[in-house]
C-alpha cells in the first residue's frame, strides 16, 4: 500500500499490452485489468490470460506502478472456482490488489492475504456502509452518484473516526475521474439481460443505451425518432477542469476509465491528468493549462464531456452519435525494421498515403504508444515527402519498432 499524505494516486486502464504500455510511460501511478472471466469488460475488452498475469506485474513493478486485478462482477456457484483459480494466481504473481464486488470473493482474497479494494458496483454512498466494508478492505471505490461535498463528508469522517482498512491504516476512497458514464446507478444496469439475455453486471454489457431509439405511442401508433440523442447515454465524465475540489474534497485515487478504448486513449488522458495532478502540488494548476488538457483530451475517442454528479448536476447530460474526438487514426502499414543507432524506424507502407508534416501513431504490445509529426523521411531508402501503399518509409524515432507495431496517422475528424 502506498504512503498517505501522497499526491492523488493516478489509475490507468489496461485492456491490452498496448494500454498497459502506454499507462506505464505516461506516469500512471497504478493501472487495473482484467484476466480472462469475472471482470466488468469480458466482452468488449481484449482482456489478459493467465499466463499473462507474472508479465504484467513485472512491467509494473519495473517502473514503480501497482498492479490491480478486477474481479467485480456478480459471481455465481459455478463462477466460484475460476475465482478461487483468479484470487490464487494474483497471488503468486504478486498483483498490489484486486478490486471486487462479491463477498465471496472479498473472502478468498482475504485468504490469501491479497488488498482488496472495493468496487463501485457495491454502490457505497455513506460512511456506515464504508466503515462495514472496512473489515476487509482498504480502498473503497464510492458511488459515481455522489456530489464531491458527500464525498468530503465521508472523507472527513474517515479521518475523525480513525476508519481504518485490513493494513492497519486509514481508508482510503477512489472516485471515477474520467470517462464512460453509465445511466444505471453505478453501472448496475440490467437492460442487456432482459433484450439479450447477456448481463452487463457480469461484463457483457451489449450496450443498449448507445443505440439510437424511436418511441411509439401506442394508442395513436405515432412515431417519435430521438432527433440526434442518446437519451440514456450520458456524456463522458471529466474531472479535470476542478481537480483543485476533488483534491479538497479527500480523494486518494482517480481512475480514469477506458479499459475497451484504444491504447492512444489511454496514453492521452493519463499524460494530461499526470500533469494536472502534478500542477495541484506544484502551484501551476491554472485555467489556461486547465484549457490545453481539455484541447487535448478532446483528440481522443469521447461522447463529449460534462462533470457527472460531482458538483451537483442531475443527469442529463445527453451524448450524441459517434466520437466527439477531433481526430481519429487512420491505418498505414506495420514495423519492417529498427536500426538502433541511427534510432531509425522502417515500416511497410499497407494502405493510404503518408505525407511530411503529418502527425503519426505508433502502436504495439512493448512498444505502447509513439507520437509524433514526420518532419523528415526517406522513402525506399531515398529522401522523399510523400509515401504510398506499397513503400518501405524510414522515420527517425527513438524508441525500439518491433515487426508487430503498427503505423497510423491521424486525421481531422469531420463527425464533430
Amino acid at each position: 500500500m502506498r504512503k498517505q499524505g501522497d499526491k492523488i494516486e493516478l489509475m490507468a486502464p489496461a485492456g491490452s499490452w498496448e494500454a498497459l504500455q502506454a499507462a506505464i510511460d505516461n506516469g500512471a501511478d497504478s493501472v487495473y485489468f482484467g484476466v480472462e472471466q469475472l471482470n466488468m469488460r469480458a466482452m468488449s475488452s481484449i482482456n489478459f490470460e493467465l499466463d499473462d498475469l507474472p508479465e504484467v506485474v513485472k512491467r509494473c513493478e519495473q517502473n514503480g506502478v501497482r498492479s490491480y486485478l478486477t474481479l467485480n462482477t456478480i459471481v455465481y456457484d459455478h463462477d466460484l472456482l475460476m475465482a478461487k483459480k483468479l484470487i490464487n494466481a494474483a497471488k503468486e504473481a504478486g498483483v498490489s490488489a484486486v478490486i471486487v464486488a462479491d463477498q465471496a470473493v472479498m473472502f478468498m482474497a482475504r485468504e490469501a492475504g491479497l488488498e482488496v479494494h472495493i468496487s463501485t458496483q457495491i454502490n457505497i454512498t455513506n460512511v456506515e456502509t464504508l466503515k462495514f466494508y472496512s473489515t476487509f478492505a482498504d480502498t473503497m471505490v464510492l458511488s459515481r452518484e455522489l456530489s464531491l461535498r458527500q464525498v468530503k463528508y465521508i472523507t472527513n469522517q474517515i479521518e475523525k473516526q480513525q476508519i481504518k482498512g485490513p493494513s492497519g491504516r486509514l481508508v482510503e476512497v477512489e472516485i471515477f475521474g474520467h470517462g464512460a458514464l453509465c445511466m444505471a446507478v453505478s453501472g448496475k444496469c440490467h437492460l442487456s439481460l432482459h433484450t439479450y439475455n447477456s448481463s452487463a453486471n457480469r461484463g457483457a454489457c451489449k450496450q443498449n443505451c448507445r443505440k439510437p431509439y424511436i418511441v411509439i405511442d401506442k394508442e395513436s401508433g405515432i412515431e417519435l425518432e430521438i432527433d440526434n440523442e442518446y437519451i440514456m447515454s450520458p456524456k463522458d465524465l471529466m474531472v479535470i477542469d476542478f481537480l483543485d475540489q476533488v483534491k479538497d474534497a479527500g480523494v486518494k485515487v482517480l481512475k480514469i476509465e477506458g479499459r475497451a478504448r484504444a491504447p492512444e486513449y489511454v496514453a492521452t488522458t493519463v499524460k494530461a491528468y499526470r500533469e494536472a495532478i502534478d500542477s495541484l502540488y506544484d502551484g501551476t494548476y491554472s485555467p489556461e493549462r486547465v484549457e490545453t488538457w481539455v484541447e487535448q483530451l478532446a483528440t481522443v475517442y469521447n461522447r463529449g464531456f460534462w462533470s457527472g454528479y460531482y458538483l451537483g448536476k442531475k443527469l442529463g447530460e445527453w451524448t450524441t452519435p459517434g466520437s466527439h474526438a477531433t481526430q481519429k487514426k487512420i491505418y498505414l502499414g506495420k514495423g519492417w525494421h529498427y536500426y538502433p543507432k541511427a534510432q531509425v524506424a522502417e515500416f511497410k507502407m499497407e494502405a493510404f498515403d503518408l505525407k511530411q508534416g503529418d502527425k503519426i501513431l505508433i502502436t504495439g504490445p512493448t512498444t505502447g504508444v509513439v507520437e509524433k509529426t514526420v518532419e523528415q523521411m526517406y522513402v525506399n531508402d531515398k529522401p522523399g515527402s510523400y509515401a504510398q501503399k506499397g513503400d518501405i518509409v524510414s522515420i527517425k524515432i527513438d524508441r525500439k519498432i518491433r515487426p508487430a507495431d503498427k503505423l497510423y496517422k491521424f486525421v481531422k475528424n469531420e463527425v464533430v
